[in-house]
């Protein structure tokens, strides 16, 4: 960013890791951070003891201030937020509704970074969406919000290919990377007085991309392979993909497809010392990595040299 005086205002708000490369890239742009809202510690662990989330982390070793209101709806931290007198907010993976009249307040409104090409896969999930459907490409999109969920006008996207091995994992860190370089690019085309105009989305293409269960990660044989191998994929890291083989329930982690053996029907499981294949409605699908309950993440050959499983 070029110098100047004074820099922008920037009230930021985010919550998990997807949110960090953003805010380190508008500290290292120089913005004057107002504050960082960030959701309330919550339990984790077997403790179930309070945990920071990653913002609030990056937040404080940064020195910058912290907010954490249960809700943006209280009359108190809207006259706070206003006393900042941000000239833009950005949103990144909050997780609470944010009220009009807080998107109404910095001067240059609010922006959000939103991990899919507009107006497909709007909503909670778009990455896993995006695998799970076999879109060859996705992306980020700066957005300037409204009261409705990730409907407002698109100033920039930046695409990436889905990568046949990509998981949700590998794709979130990628796209939250790219949010980062998006946000940094628009920043400055903002201080430059060179942002482009903000694009209305196209109502008759949007998609919606509804929030992931654990109820929904147990694998239908009567599925094509590719189908199941696509969500193996998009429930990595979570909920993680399972099955039970064997009598056994196993969660799933990586696979691929191949051809039918001989006789194969949808759940039928052919195994030696070193494979698992399982038979569904079109081709086969071979385990690579699986996982007991409370065991190790493991190959399937480390797996079967461990585990009697009758083939059938």
């Amino acid at each position: 960013m070029s110098n100047q005086n004074p820099p922008l205002r920037v009230l930021f708000a985010g919550t998990p890791e997807f949110a960090l490369p953003p805010l380190q890239a508008l500290i290292d742009e120089t913005c004057d951070i107002v504050a960082v809202l960030t959701q309330p510690d919550r339990p984790a662990g077997r403790g179930k003891q309070l945990r920071s989330s990653p913002v609030k982390q990056l937040a404080l070793d940064n020195k910058l201030e912290v907010l954490q209101p249960e809700s943006l709806k209280d009359a108190d931290w809207q006259e706070k937020l206003a006393g900042l007198q941000p000239d833009l907010m950005v949103v990144v993976a909050y997780g609470l509704m944010i009220p009009g009249r807080l998107l109404a307040l910095p001067r240059f409104g609010c922006w959000n970074i939103h991990a899919s090409l507009l107006p497909r896969w709007r909503g909670a999930a778009p990455i896993q969406r995006a695998i799970e459907a076999g879109d060859e490409q996705t992306g980020v999109c700066i957005m300037q919000m409204e009261v409705t969920l990730d409907t407002g006008p698109v100033y920039q996207c930046l695409s990436t290919p889905v990568e046949p091995a990509d998981t949700a994992g590998s794709l979130h860190d990628r796209l939250a990377a790219l949010g980062a370089r998006a946000l940094a690019e628009c920043i400055n085309m903002l201080i430059a007085g060179k942002l482009p105009r903000a694009v209305a989305q196209d109502e008759t293409r949007a998609v919606y991309a509804r929030k992931l269960s654990k109820a929904e990660a147990e694998l239908d044989w009567n599925q094509p392979a590719e189908v199941l191998q696509r969500r193996i994929r998009a429930f990595n890291p979570w909920p993680v993909a399972w099955c039970e083989i064997g009598g056994q329930r196993l969660r799933i982690w990586k696979a691929e497809v191949v051809d039918d053996v001989a006789d194969s029907k949808p759940g039928s499981l052919f195994t030696d010392r070193q494979s698992l294949l399982i038979g569904t409605a079109e081709k086969s699908l071979k385990i690579l990595e699986l996982q007991r309950p409370g065991g190790q993440r493991m190959t399937t050959e480390q797996f079967l040299n461990a585990h009697k499983l009758k083939a059938r």
